[in-house]
């Protein structure tokens, strides 16, 4: 049987060194010939192995170079599939942190070997093994002595501008790199910054000097030839110290968020919280998805549970402290699988950049093999008036099956919803809820939570 070959991916059209292809369902990457000579010195020198075993850049192995789907190819190599693609406008605050330094260590490490990154992009790490890896092998080219670093200025609008926002005004405000994929224009960083930044030496030179020297040569930018001689290296390895310095004490307490400490306020008693985790856990074999998505997963309890499954779980919860928490406490103890998520289901993250198709949409980075939606349905309904027909279709949309949480109306949580909307709810029942997602799913199984009202349901979608 012939493979499938499915092309490059839409978003990886930048770098003439290659390109993302996938074929039968696996990511590959063309080395263009344009690329060969730096590919070969980078797998001669040494570079790649220690990076790679640091886990500072994703593992490969050659594949057959007849699976390139455009001529002109010099290699095709198979990285390590990833478990899932985020994006930095969906990072929490410690995730785009760490992985701004993990940025510069790859760097620093890079030009000890004769080579340096020539960008910068936040879009080239991924959470790998659960922590930040650099996932673009043809980042690299050879290093110029006397040439300041290339991927300068992407550094500082891509992680230190929106970090230094959202350390100082509001972690929010990350969320404008979906608007700006290129990096958070330095001119706009600074009008946001407070002025006391001007007194951290790190912020003044990265930010706001680097911003009124943009300004200044905006009319007559330099080639490559005109740069030569700037910056010798011993003052690159300053530029780099002081850039990562300046990250390193940038800091966000997350407990400064409304949810970050729900998960300690639970809704349950103690017998009643051990019994809607045993019986999550039984669902969960029962399903034996290959990927799970925790939809309002808050600080991670339950994603931690599919998790033990040894699968992918992506954890989302529009919350940034929640999720910051969530991503601290993986990193923390090691683990390998979770990927903390900052999204707003009642505004998923749209497809953006070049024809729409440069970064894809939330929903089309699915279908998970289970969603759950455990103390989420209210919030869709009530808090964002949304009907119970709209959630299910939703849900149906993003996993083939589901888990889900009904909250009833008398259950003290409603009450408070409904005691701040200005209308009421009379569709919110439980069988309005049954029969909408009856349309879209097959309950297999539906269980009372010990204590309480709140119903659990285990459901497939149909058609499956």
């Amino acid at each position: 049987m012939s493979s499938r070959a499915e092309g490059r991916l839409p978003g990886s059209f930048r770098d003439p060194a290659g390109f993302v292809f996938q074929t039968d369902g696996t990511f590959y990457r063309q080395v263009n010939r344009s690329y060969a000579t730096t590919f070969d010195a980078l797998m001669r020198s040494g570079l790649y192995e220690k990076l790679a075993a640091q886990g500072l850049l994703i593992p490969h192995e050659d594949a057959d170079p007849g699976l390139a789907p455009e001529p002109d190819a010099f290699a095709v190599i198979k990285p390590e599939q990833l478990g899932f693609v985020s994006y930095p406008f969906e990072w929490s605050f410690s995730q785009l942190k760490d992985a701004a330094l993990t940025t510069l260590q790859v760097q620093r490490q890079a030009l000890s070997y004769g080579l340096s990154l020539k960008d910068a992009s936040a879009y080239n790490m991924q959470l790998h093994d659960g922590r930040p890896t650099l996932i673009d092998t043809l980042s690299f080219e050879p290093y110029e002595p006397g040439l300041p670093w290339v991927g300068y200025r992407q550094f500082c609008q891509q992680f230190l501008a929106p970090l230094a926002l959202m350390a100082y005004r509001d972690v929010r405000l990350g969320t404008l790199l979906q608007g700006h994929l290129d990096g958070l224009p330095l001119d706009l960083a600074v009008r946001l910054l407070p002025w006391r930044t001007r007194l951290r030496p790190g912020l003044l030179m990265h930010l706001h000097l680097h911003s009124r020297a943009q300004t200044r040569h905006a009319d007559s930018p330099q080639d490559r030839e005109g740069l030569k001689g700037r910056m010798n290296r011993r003052r690159l390895d300053a530029v780099l110290e002081s850039l990562a310095s300046t990250i390193r004490k940038l800091t966000w307490n997350p407990g400064d968020t409304p949810w970050a400490s729900y998960g300690d306020q639970s809704s349950y008693s103690e017998a009643g919280q051990a019994d809607k985790e045993r019986l999550v856990a039984e669902y969960l074999a029962m399903v034996d998805a290959e990927s799970v998505w925790d939809l309002g997963g808050n600080v991670g309890i339950f994603s931690r549970i599919a998790a033990a499954r040894d699968v992918p779980v992506v954890s989302i919860d529009s919350d940034p402290g929640a999720i910051d928490l969530n991503y601290r406490r993986m990193a923390e103890r090691g683990e390998r699988n979770l990927y903390p998520l900052v999204a707003d289901l009642t505004s998923p993250s749209p497809a953006l950049g070049w024809d729409n198709r440069e970064v894809r949409s939330l929903t089309e980075r699915g279908p998970a093999g289970l969603v759950m939606g455990l103390a989420l349905i209210h919030h869709l309904a009530i808090s964002n008036n949304t009907r119970f027909e709209q959630v299910a279709e939703f849900l149906a949309s993003l996993g083939r099956s589901l888990l889900i949480e009904f909250v009833p109306p008398d259950d003290p949580m409603v009450r408070r919803l409904l005691a701040m909307r200005n209308h009421t709810f009379p569709w919110y029942t439980q069988e309005a809820f049954e029969t909408a997602f009856k349309q879209f799913f097959r309950v297999q199984r539906t269980d009372l939570i010990m204590d309480s009202q709140r119903l659990l349901y285990l459901m497939t979608r149909r058609h499956e």
